[in-house]
């Protein structure tokens, strides 16, 4: 029921999106969305690593539990033999967005987890966040992939469209994406300062587009600005991060980072928390706004 509800809704999210992208824009989309179908679909009839192995780009990037290259980690941690009694991860996307150059998108949407591919009921639930990039043949491979772990949800995804930027398109001639990127990491890291002197709640709204899909583990998401309040610490001086990868699309109007965030209490009695971050921009005129939000815990290693 869960999967169908969410098959109606990135129905209806793609069909808002259609009226909002150009022609050219919205086959892109569509192309992309479908390699995400394609992907999801070859998981369950070869098996998850499978099909990781053949949607990753060459410098794509996962979390074991640390962002790592993740062609070369598949490569070298292989999966067992698939079985007809193997584990099935599914998922599908309810939103996707694209540059407007066409070449970079991203992808999200709830997953659900089977101990057995023939068990009806599933034991775990929670949502994929993933970042595509259109390669030189034209076909679409995922740059960056990070999910987040919640419970069973109640409800289906909530339909969203993205607001039609009422500026001009953005070309790709004059460009100037290493220009582009720079600025990116500028404000990545202005935004961690801003965040430690005024509070992440105030750096965040002030960063956040209007429509923001923030992701926290053990949460079911938070969908706009005004929910996702709830998940930004409100203490100052307690959640930082610091970027180690970031790219932008060739029209310079959609971007990514990821790295580790800090997550300090002002209680010394409770320990720090440490993870993955990965978040994604986009340009609204001159600014770069937060779309999405992803925070991931992974434990300090013991010493």
């Amino acid at each position: 029921m869960i999967k169908l509800l969410c098959l109606t809704i990135s129905v209806c999210v793609l069909s808002s999106l259609t009226a909002m992208q150009s022609s050219k824009s919205n086959t892109d989309l569509m192309a992309m969305v479908a390699t995400e179908r394609a992907f999801s679909s070859l998981a369950k009839e070869k098996g998850t690593q499978p099909a990781f192995l053949a949607f990753i780009a060459e410098d794509g990037i996962l979390f074991r539990p640390k962002a790592v290259k993740g062609k070369q980690w598949m490569v070298e941690h292989p999966a067992p033999p698939v079985s007809d009694k193997r584990p099935l991860l599914s998922w599908d996307p309810s939103l996707g967005d694209i540059a407007s150059g066409g070449d970079m998108g991203y992808t999200f949407g709830p997953w659900e987890f089977r101990r057995n591919i023939n068990d009806e009921k599933a034991v775990g639930w929670g949502h994929f966040i993933t970042v595509w990039k259109k390669q030189a043949d034209g076909s679409w491979k995922f740059a960056v992939d990070l999910g987040i772990s919640h419970p069973e949800p109640t409800h289906a995804d909530a339909v969203q469209s993205i607001p039609q930027d009422k500026t001009e398109p953005r070309k790709t001639v004059g460009v100037k994406v290493e220009a582009e990127r720079a600025t990116l990491l500028s404000v990545e890291e202005t935004f961690s300062k801003d965040s430690e002197q005024q509070g992440a709640r105030k750096a965040f709204a002030t960063r956040a587009a209007s429509y923001v899909n923030v992701f926290r583990e053990n949460r079911l998401p938070f969908n706009g600005a005004a929910a996702a309040t709830e998940a930004i610490p409100a203490a100052p001086g307690l959640w930082t991060w610091k970027p180690e990868g970031w790219d932008v699309s060739r029209s310079g109007d959609l971007g990514y980072s990821y790295g580790t965030y800090w997550l300090k209490s002002s209680d010394p009695k409770t320990p720090a928390e440490t993870g993955n971050y990965f978040r994604i921009w986009k340009k609204q005129g001159n600014d770069w706004k937060v779309v999405v939000d992803v925070a991931n815990p992974v434990p300090e290693p013991k010493s």
